[in-house]
């Protein structure tokens, strides 16, 4: 089995066709395009990956595509988020038989539940299906934050084997990495990525990787070498990038504009046919796709 071995982990796009199917050659073409920049392993079916639009059977569909391209290359993660525990075990098997290298799991959400009941949801996962587990830390969405003790526990006795922490907290970040030995942390964030790393993050999951997987790339290779300065110059040039996120604003919800921005961002690129998203997110219009545009072209991506 491929291994986590940190680095630049993307969540991968899910390109779809203007009827919401999925759109296998442009998956096929996203997946290889970011291989061949290097990156160190794919993450599909994540936030950036529209997870929770999806149907089981796009959600299979998908990690199906991806894993094919990769091909063993690198790790295949895939996201099994849901609701409660039971639903999460069956993605997880299902996951597992299309070809998943790792699981990503985030807490039960919508259900009340308390973090004293995380360590049981976890563990379950875990003893349900042998793939290394990744814990998704991503309060903005699930409602409640991954505490220290509970993924320190988790880490500690094998249940976890690794986090990916989207909580923009450096500090909690730096806690788990202070109190775990030989587990794997990777940042979720775009725009703190130098800091994630200097802190000592083991790897990154940046949604804008996908249109410029070059940059990070480069910004993790700078922080292996301790060269921070170079890691901070681009740095720099990934966050005036990331405010593409913001074209829609005045119109949409922030992850509207987001997905519409990176799939977009892509069709520029030449990467995937179209920058259709699921419903019911709003479509950037024609304004929004040339501010787009216009970002990638001061990144130096044109």
């Amino acid at each position: 089995m491929t291994e986590l071995v940190g680095g630049v982990v993307p969540p991968v796009c899910t390109p779809l066709t203007t009827e919401r199917e999925l759109d296998v050659p442009s998956l096929e073409r996203l997946a290889a395009f970011l291989i061949e920049a290097g990156v160190h392993g794919l993450f599909v079916t994540g936030s950036t990956g529209e997870v929770a639009y999806l149907t089981d059977d796009v959600r299979r569909e998908a990690l199906e595509v991806v894993a094919g391209v990769a091909a063993g290359q690198v790790p295949v993660l895939a996201g099994v988020i849901d609701t409660t525990t039971t639903r999460v075990i069956e993605h997880a098997r299902a996951a597992k038989s299309s070809g998943a290298d790792a699981l990503v799991a985030t807490a039960p959400f919508y259900t009340p539940t308390h973090p004293s009941e995380f360590y049981g949801h976890f563990r379950a996962i875990r003893a349900a299906v042998d793939l290394p587990l990744v814990g998704y830390d991503i309060p903005v969405s699930v409602g409640s934050k991954l505490p220290t003790e509970v993924v320190v526990e988790l880490a500690e006795d094998g249940t976890l084997s690794a986090l990916k922490d989207s909580s923009g907290d450096l500090d909690g970040l730096r806690a788990v990495l202070e109190r775990t030995e030989g587990f794997q942390c990777y940042s979720g964030s775009e725009t703190l990525a130098d800091l994630g790393l200097f802190i000592g993050a083991h790897g990154l999951v940046p949604g804008i990787g996908n249109v410029d997987p070059h940059g990070y790339l480069r910004l993790y290779e700078a922080a292996r070498r301790q060269d921070w300065d170079a890691a901070r110059a681009e740095q720099a040039r990934l966050r005036k990038l990331f405010e593409l996120i913001y074209v829609g604003d005045a119109r949409m919800g922030r992850y509207s504009s987001a997905i519409g921005a990176f799939k977009e961002g892509l069709v520029i690129r030449g990467v995937i046919a179209g920058a259709t998203t699921s419903e019911p997110m709003i479509p950037l219009n024609d304004a929004e796709r040339a501010a787009v545009r216009q970002r990638l072209d001061e990144a130096g991506l044109l």
